[in-house]
């Protein structure tokens, strides 16, 4: 059977980790198995949806450098792919609904419609809709639309029927249709609901699988219902799990970050949070844990899907991201650093052929330190321009050392000597220092640091001194000197 699976997000705000592992797991899917990955959009909710939410959604789709087949941008055969774009569509199949005794109009205010909720609730019954419009005859309806009453559609739910979904990562679940009620499937003002509207979709596309959020589970069984109302073959359905925090909660804001250019923002590389979000839920077979995104389309499977919910743990996101940045040249995160060093007041310009130098070479003196791109900002002091931290009172007892003024003086000549100030020279003036007074190294290095960082810990002292330049070393050991001993 040719694979064919969709990503229909509801253009109503930013992609979020969750919406972006299923739009993965389907671009997966699909593309381990020669299959069609199409991306639509679910704007019925008129209200909340806009283009701008879901140029958003699909700039952070390409960010994650998942493409699609065929939709939005992409064109194909079976469009249009917006809901909003297909209401003829949706119209043409309600008609038929209505004709064969699957649907019909319902007049019932909100009013009648909240009493009849409590009323069940009070007897401890679910609430549901009970079927007050479902014989109504013609001139009951005309009494109703005298009043000026706009009926909604509602689908017919068969009675005493089990609904029985082989879902392909929960196994078997099993729906009574006593439970659901009538539901609603065009509103009053003519547009369809989710429910609807994403089977007609899915049928008129020749979707083969729906792999989606668990949290879409309960909405299966009215979807089959319409499905088997049509004749149509319904697809196999995986639900995937929820994704939590590490307390087991549902994620918030308060765990971190829930929209994927947050992500992009803070400077985590795309690869990083792809390999990552594919973890969210799906075990490789062996023990790797680094993947690239070919590498994904070979590995995944939804056999290898748990049900267990998944854990949205930061650390680990920090882990993988740390270990892309090693992985990736310099000189290609000299480009996407730069935005982080702008917030610094650093560099507004073109930057000229000896600043890329520059800032390729800091990137390369603290990436091994950092697990995304914006904590550049927290190493940026120590390598550029005159200011040093405040002296912290194990610092001071340092450098009240009797051997510190001819370190430090020794260190400034040897500075001012050298043709070449870069990291191996750096290295050499350091040992070369040690060696002539005949002093330890800490007893070198811990004066050389402090009195050009103000800390007693921090990045490599040789790089340091590499991208400080002589004029700022000079600067730094003047305000140090000035510090009361």
């Amino acid at each position: 059977m040719t694979v064919k699976v969709r990503f229909a997000p509801s253009p109503t705000g930013p992609l979020h980790i969750g919406g972006a592992r299923s739009a993965l797991f389907n671009y997966l899917f699909a593309a381990g198995r020669g299959g069609t990955f199409v991306f639509r959009i679910e704007d019925t909710d008129l209200e909340r949806s806009s283009r701008e939410s879901e140029q958003d959604i699909m700039k952070a789709l390409h960010w994650l450098g998942i493409t699609w087949d065929e939709g939005i941008d992409a064109g194909g055969d079976s469009g249009p792919y917006r809901q909003t774009e297909r209401l003829d569509t949706y119209r043409e199949y309600t008609d038929k609904l209505l004709q064969n005794g699957h649907a019909y109009l319902c007049y019932c205010s909100e009013e009648e419609l909240e009493q009849e909720r409590q009323e069940l609730s009070s007897r401890g019954e679910t609430p549901r809709y009970l079927g007050k419009c479902r014989t109504l005859t013609a001139e009951q309806r005309q009494v109703y639309e005298a009043e000026g009453r706009k009926p909604v559609v509602r689908f017919r739910v068969p009675e005493d029927q089990d609904i029985v979904i082989n879902d392909l990562v929960r196994g078997k679940v099993i729906f009574e249709s006593n439970g659901i009620g009538d539901y609603i499937i065009v509103k009053s003002d003519g547009i369809p609901t989710y429910n609807y509207a994403v089977v007609i979709d899915d049928v008129l596309m020749g979707i083969t699988h729906v792999v989606r959020g668990e949290e879409h589970l309960s909405n299966t069984p009215r979807q089959v219902l319409i499905y088997e109302a049509l004749g149509m073959k319904v697809p196999d359905f995986a639900h995937i799990s929820l994704i939590l925090n590490t307390e087991g909660r549902k994620m918030s804001k308060r765990d971190g970050d829930t929209a994927v250019m947050d992500y992009f923002h803070k400077g985590y590389l795309p690869e990083a949070v792809v390999n990552f979000i594919a973890l969210l839920g799906w075990s490789p077979s062996g023990e790797q844990e680094f993947f690239t995104i070919e590498e994904l389309k070979k590995e995944f499977s939804l056999e290898k899907v748990s049900k267990s919910p998944a854990v949205f743990d930061l650390n680990k996101l920090n882990y993988i991201n740390a270990h892309y940045l090693k992985q990736t040249a310099s000189a290609d995160l000299a480009r996407l650093v730069l935005p982080f060093l702008r917030e610094k007041g650093l560099f507004p310009n073109e930057l000229s052929l000896a600043e890329q130098q520059w800032v390729t070479s800091f990137i390369d003196a603290v990436k091994e330190k950092i697990n995304c791109l914006s904590e550049v900002k927290s190493y940026i002091h120590y390598f550029i321009g005159t200011e040093i931290d405040v002296l912290t009172e194990e610092a001071e007892a340092i450098m009240k050392a009797d051997t510190v003024p001819v370190v430090l003086q020794l260190f400034a000549a040897k500075v001012r000597e050298a043709a070449l100030l870069d990291a191996p020279a750096a290295k050499s003036i350091l040992k070369e220092i040690t060696k002539e007074l005949n002093l330890k190294g800490k007893d070198v290095f811990m004066p050389v640091r402090i009195a050009l960082t103000g800390q007693m810990h921090g990045p490599d002292l040789d790089r340091i001194m590499e991208l400080l330049g002589k004029e700022n070393i000079y600067g730094r050991l003047e305000k140090t000197a000035a510090y009361p001993k």
